[in-house]
């Protein structure tokens, strides 16, 4: 296996509304275009999600992809040593052997 990219569902690919069920909300456009063009420059995208921890989200998520253009992908909630990158709406930059956050990267907003 060679190097990937893992790109978060909910939030990240896809609306998400705060409910969870099979329901997945419409792709967000400027990274379903990411997705593509990375697929298309040859790197593995992986889809990194919290619901792949139940395997009853799996064909829905599958049938999600296939609605958008994508092929199927691997899909995931774990990190190895091959993840080169993790696209996330709820990460937060660290900056690496510090364990400080990257303040110029992230900004806490507090309340919503």
């Amino acid at each position: 296996m060679g190097k990937w990219i893992g790109v978060d569902l909910d939030g990240t690919l896809a609306y998400y509304d705060g409910a969870m069920g099979h329901n997945i909300g419409h792709p967000l456009k400027p990274m379903l275009a990411r997705v593509k063009d990375w697929l298309a420059s040859g790197v593995e995208v992986r889809i990194f999600t919290a619901r792949a921890g139940d395997p009853s989200q799996l064909p829905h998520i599958r049938a999600w992809l296939q609605q958008q253009g994508l092929p199927e992908l691997a899909i995931t909630d774990r990190k190895d040593f091959d993840m080169a990158a993790l696209y996330d709406d709820k990460a937060i930059r660290i900056q690496r052997n510090t364990g400080r956050i990257c303040g110029a990267c992230y900004r806490m907003r507090v309340g919503k």
